[in-house]
């Protein structure tokens, strides 16, 4: 390491140039730099669930559905019914949506004395005027099951415009620019949007708020706590600049490999803006440490010294984050762990070859390096360090007690711990997607799509008896307001032909009512073009996982009892995504973190020569994440898409301080030959850098408790606590676990 660090002095120029041409590279990609929140684009194409989902989209005239609400005192005047019919005209002519549907714009089957008659609930070009002819409307609309609870709420106070954007749409703009164009008609009544497409695009708008607001509320909240610790400009400069240069270099690698921001990736700038700074912090506080009448040779010493640990620290936290690659079912969290552990180490890089660079080339060592900080009196020494050093000889069995209770305690709490998928629960309650989403549930049954896929004939008696019982049994569920399919539409008209309410027994009868059928906008949505596929769509109320498990589990068996060799049923829809969401939290959480945990054990203990010593260094993040676990199970944080990364960024940036406590240990204790002076050293020494970071990385973290979204605000407070359980636990239970472990060894002074 020695010859490593001199090295490092000698080529400082060269280095410099290399970071600097290297920063204008990717710092020129960023223009590029574009977000993309759809969750649907991020299921896996190897799911079958999420393989049927996608396929829909493209056969059935697309899968994502988007919804207008218009709320007043009643929608059944003459002026509503205009401003609907405003709505849907101009939603109509907009590039990217397949098909419209409202109240002025939807298929009615009717009987009249002319016969059976397949039109619009309203004529478009002449809509109501009169009061009898409003209330003949309403009447009809309320005697009709298809209508009530799904395009007018059953107390008349709204009404539902809904649309579905084209398989190839950018759903984004086409999202964006619906919101603008409706809102720029101006109309009195109460607007709400909801759907997919129209939460991603205010996913997005969020993400772009938080990234402008909370990144230089982080960079200024860190620079404040480092003046605070090292009181120099150094220390202040350096770390800031290692975390700018990893997330301009992580950012650009994106741009240039094709990859977009996501609701995940987008806290990838602040977590390298606390973690990145971390290896600067140690590597800042080891020259500041050392002593030496030549100041070059004190930059080297203290280069060497602290080499190991950093790149031992950093390799351990990438591999925290890259244990996402394994069990995620989005891709996205995949993508996140990637450049997440790139980014770590490109800051290991930075803090371990810029930093010291730039401090040889430009002459910006110690202005004291003779006199010794061993004496310098400081707060944190003297009020936390110092009694912590004396406290840990004086009660190590207390302290060993008082960790052992408080993870007994949190492995209960453990099993109280619930999930969250559902994207309505990212927005704040007061959020007005939030609110759109509410008015949908009480309304008109929700927003989420379900579809159910035949494969049959669907000319069929058989497959639309089918079809229908279907139907029928999914109302069951009190989720399920109303379902749609060209079953429906066939019982419809066969009621209105006076045949009863009922599939016909013969084909060749629904042959006859099929050619009704043709050419009508609805039957490419319902039945695929050669007649061998349809599906049943339909929309989901409730947004508690536990309501969501259960459908799925229902339709499942029945569906598994009601196929046959001549109709095949498939389910699949968001419902069925968020299940397999759910499952994959649970299952990615425990094998990333067994991955994390059994990876870290071996490289750390591969570098410290010492299986027991990675195992000692493991013992305190391990029990933080416990205490974490245990915490989301007393205060109810729910794991989610953000939350399920918590545990093993814990794990990777937690054993960071296990491993500066060791390496520090085994010196001391090489040095010194007593138990007592090696830890009471490495507590005042490495101890100050522990408690740097964990503040400056806890406090960057606690920032995103400003973030717009709800489990961004969970994900930075456990974080946060997370750091705090590590660093204690680095300092109080490590530190026992060492000295009861080497209490009755003797140690050869070197």
């Amino acid at each position: 390491m020695n010859k490593f660090a001199k090295a490092i002095v000698k080529l400082k120029w060269l280095i410099i140039a290399a970071v600097i041409g290297l920063t204008l590279l990717f710092g020129y990609q960023l223009k590029n730099l574009t977000i993309n929140s759809d969750i649907i684009s991020s299921l896996p194409d190897d799911d079958p669930v999420a393989k049927l989902y996608k396929n829909i989209g493209s056969e059935f005239g697309g899968n994502d559905m988007g919804m207008i609400v218009l709320e007043t005192d009643n929608i059944f005047t003459t002026q509503v019914l205009e401003h609907v019919k405003q709505i849907t005209d101009s939603l109509k002519i907009t590039e990217g949506i397949s098909t419209v549907t409202s109240i002025t714009d939807v298929l009615d089957i009717k009987t009249t004395e002319f016969g059976l008659e397949i039109g619009k609930l309203v004529d478009e070009y002449e809509l109501p005027t009169t009061q009898a002819q409003l209330d003949s409307l309403k009447t009809y609309v309320f005697s009709k099951e298809m209508y009530k609870g799904s395009i007018v709420s059953e107390d008349a106070t709204a009404t539902l415009v809904l649309f579905t954007l084209l398989d190839d749409a950018d759903k984004q703009e086409v999202a964006k620019e619906v919101k603008e164009k409706i809102e720029a008609l101006d109309l009195p009544e109460k607007l709400y949007f909801g759907g997919l497409p129209m939460m991603m695009n205010d996913i997005t708008f969020l993400i772009v708020a938080d990234m402008v607001w909370l990144i230089p509320i982080v960079f200024i909240l860190i620079a404040f706590i480092l003046l605070l610790s090292f009181r120099s400009v150094r220390g202040v400069v350096f770390p800031l600049i290692t975390a700018a240069l990893a997330i301009v270099w992580t950012l650009g690698i994106m741009v240039l490999t094709g990859y977009e921001i996501t609701i995940i990736s987008n806290i990838i700038p602040i977590i390298l803006f606390a973690v990145g700074s971390a290896y600067t912090i140690h590597v800042i506080n080891s020259i500041n440490l050392s002593v030496e009448k030549d100041r070059k040779k004190a930059l080297i010493k203290a280069l060497a010294f602290i080499i190991v640990p950093v790149i031992l620290a950093s390799v351990t936290t990438a591999i925290g984050f890259i244990s996402f690659v394994f069990g995620a079912y989005l891709t996205m969290i995949r993508d996140f762990g990637i450049f997440t552990s790139l980014g770590t180490l490109i800051a290991l890089v930075i803090s371990i070859f810029f930093v010291p660079a730039v401090i040889s080339a430009f002459s910006m060592y110690n202005k004291n390096t003779e006199q010794t900080n061993t004496n310098k009196k400081n707060i944190l020494s003297n009020i936390i360090l110092q009694p912590l050093a004396n406290l840990l000889f004086k009660h190590p069995k207390y302290i060993f007690s008082v960790w052992g209770i408080l993870i007994m305690i949190s492995i209960s709490a453990m099993f109280f711990i619930q999930t969250s998928v559902n994207m309505a629960n990212y927005f704040k309650k007061d959020n007005p997607t939030r609110v759109a989403e509410d008015i949908m549930q009480k309304k008109f049954g929700g927003s989420m799509p379900i579809y159910i896929v035949f494969e049959g004939d669907m000319q069929n008696p058989e497959v639309l008896k089918l079809m229908k019982k279907t139907g029928d049994f999914m109302e069951t569920d009190h989720n399920i307001n109303t379902t749609q399919s060209v079953a429906d539409l066939v019982e419809q008209m066969n009621d209105a032909m006076g045949e009863g309410k009922k599939i016909p027994d013969k084909k060749d009868k629904i042959e006859q009512l099929w050619f009704l059928l043709d050419g009508q906008e609805i039957m490419p949505q319902l039945v695929s073009d050669e007649l061998d596929r349809g599906i049943i769509q339909s929309k989901f109320a409730s947004i508690a996982t536990s309501d969501i498990e259960n459908f799925d589990k229902n339709m499942t068996k029945f569906i598994e009892e009601n196929s046959t060799e001549n109709c095949k049923i498939q389910l699949t829809g968001m419902p069925s995504v968020y299940v397999k969401l759910n499952r994959s939290l649970l299952s990615s959480q425990f094998s990333s973190l067994i991955i994390a945990i059994f990876m870290v054990l071996i490289i750390v203990g591969l570098i410290l020569r010492s299986a027991l010593k990675g195992i000692f260094a493991a013992v305190p993040v391990v029990a933080t994440i416990i205490v974490l676990f245990g915490f989301m199970g007393i205060t109810g944080i729910p794991l989610d898409i953000a939350t399920v990364l918590v545990g093993s960024i814990a794990l990777g940036i937690g054993i960071d301080y296990s491993i500066h406590v060791i390496t520090g240990f085994n010196y001391k204790l090489k040095e010194t030959g007593d138990v007592h002076k090696a830890i009471e050293n490495t507590i005042m020494t490495s101890g100050k850098a522990i408690v740097i970071n964990v503040v400056s990385v806890a406090a960057g973290f606690l920032v995103l408790l400003f973030s717009q979204l709800v489990p961004l605000q969970s994900f930075g407070l456990l974080v946060a606590i997370s750091m705090f359980g590590s660093g204690l636990g680095s300092l109080t239970l490590l530190p026992v676990v060492l000295i009861l472990a080497n209490r009755k060894k003797k140690i050869t002074v070197k």
